[in-house]
């Protein structure tokens, strides 16, 4: 079981280095005498009120701003002091050993965030989502990251858990009065539930599609044969010039990479050697590699030369066969002689259609999925969990008829459980710590 420490810890909270301000935190039951011992100020410190004052450490007096939060009216759920002095790294472990030496402990990663998970400011999933905002690359990530940290997530298991409970309640009450024969009736209550909150985790569990999408970004494949344009292509929709490109064939011999954000979401774009026959041994590194991506691909865009006869280079149909790609038709400022083949029209050479292609490749991805401002699941240990209880449930809906219900209730409890891992109210001490663990030091 987890235990709540009694120590006052201290961390800075900014990045160290020169900057125009740096906040120290410290948050237990001793933070407000400690800070009183090196704060000075003309005003009490006052709950949730900023007073200006002076510091003193051994070695330099400064003036800062000190706030102090009563709990458990703070993030932590305990007495917390923030300290913002002027940034610099030499004044700011000044104040940090000064507030050590008067009795604070150095906090560990995460540790504050901690405490506020112990004393029931946050749950497990609003923590990770704060972790999925600080480590957001992308727009559509950190809105991901504040609907885990609003807690949405954890209201709709918890509601899941509370029908469960309620349920394992009414199974309990038959036990105890076996003459009435309640197990008929309970049992078709409880089919009719767990149906339910089967279909709400179902629905739950489609959202991680387009959850991993937020989370990794859109994986993009630019394929075709050599010198058609993919480099070019790469480089325009980076709008850098990331690749090299020259009119001999060929020159792209490994893969390349670049990442561009659109309407807040990540493309990773994968720019690949061109399939050919060839006896160049790197080359045929490079397209072997090219071959490999396509299975891992969200999007693949076969490119070909609009300004020559195209005749469909058979090895790259055959790769595609069974896979979903978009044709996409370059060089057209230079002409089409390839009317009969359907295509996007575009140049990477002069820009053209590139803005149309970037809204078309999103489209692709978001046109029939889910709400981004909705509940969206992208992290795995929350599927996991979600998964492992809809297993449990799925068993007890298949030995529904075949069993008694005190043998039903195992699965019944075991879902509850699994459901509780996502909030930690089940959590192991092991995943907590972990979890935890992932936070900067000061948060």
């Amino acid at each position: 079981m987890l235990m709540k420490n009694e120590s006052t810890i201290v961390a800075i909270s900014t990045p160290v280095g020169t900057g125009g301000i740096s906040i120290i935190r410290m948050s237990g039951s001793d933070a407000l005498k400690i800070a009183k011992k090196v704060f000075k100020s003309k005003k009490e410190l006052s709950p949730r009120q900023m007073v200006l004052g002076e510091i003193s450490t051994q070695n330099f007096n400064e003036k800062c701003m000190c706030v102090y939060f009563k709990e458990p009216n703070s993030f932590t759920g305990e007495d917390m002091v923030e300290f913002q002095c002027h940034g610099g790294v030499s004044l700011t472990n000044g104040v940090l050993n000064e507030l050590l030496e008067q009795g604070a402990t150095l906090a560990t990663n995460g540790e504050f965030s901690k405490r506020a998970f112990l004393n029931g400011k946050l749950n497990l999933s609003q923590a990770e989502g704060m972790i999925d905002m600080i480590n957001a690359e992308s727009e559509a990530e950190i809105r991901a990251g504040y609907e885990l940290l609003k807690g949405h997530l954890a209201e709709q298991v918890q509601k899941l858990q509370d029908e469960l409970k309620d349920l394992i309640a009414e199974i309990e009450v038959s036990f105890d009065y076996p003459e009435n024969d309640y197990e008929d009736v309970t049992k078709v209550k409880a089919e009719k539930v767990l149906k339910d909150i089967n279909n709400q985790i179902k629905s739950l569990l489609k959202t991680s599609t387009t959850g991993k999408v937020i989370k990794d970004g859109v994986n993009v494949l630019i394929i075709g044969e050599p010198n058609v344009g993919k480099s070019s292509l790469l480089n325009a929709l980076l709008n850098e010039n990331k690749a090299i490109v020259t009119s001999t064939a060929g020159t792209t011999r490994d893969v390349i990479e670049g990442k561009y954000l659109y309407k807040g979401v990540k493309f990773n774009l994968i720019d690949t050697a061109g399939i050919h026959e060839t006896n160049d041994e790197i080359e045929s590194i490079g397209i072997e590699k090219a071959k490999q991506f396509i299975d891992s691909a969200d999007i693949i865009l076969h490119i070909i030369d609009s300004s020559i006869v195209n005749n469909q280079n058979t090895e790259i149909i055959k790769l595609l066969k069974n896979k979903t790609y978009y044709t996409i038709k370059n060089k057209i400022d230079c002409g089409d002689k390839n009317k009969s083949i359907k295509g996007i029209e575009i140049s990477a050479k002069t820009k053209k259609g590139i803005e149309e292609l970037k809204e078309f490749l999103y489209t692709r991805i978001f046109e029939e999925n889910i709400n981004q401002n909705g509940i969206m699941l992208t992290n795995q240990r929350h599927i996991e969990s979600l998964k492992k209880s809809q297993n449990y449930i799925e068993n007890a809906l298949k030995n529904i008829d075949f069993v008694p219900l005190d043998v039903l209730s195992v699965d019944i409890n075991a879902s509850w459980q699994a459901l509780g891992e996502i909030t930690g109210q089940t959590s192991s001490e092991d995943i907590i710590d972990t979890i935890f663990s992932k936070f900067c030091l000061g948060k």
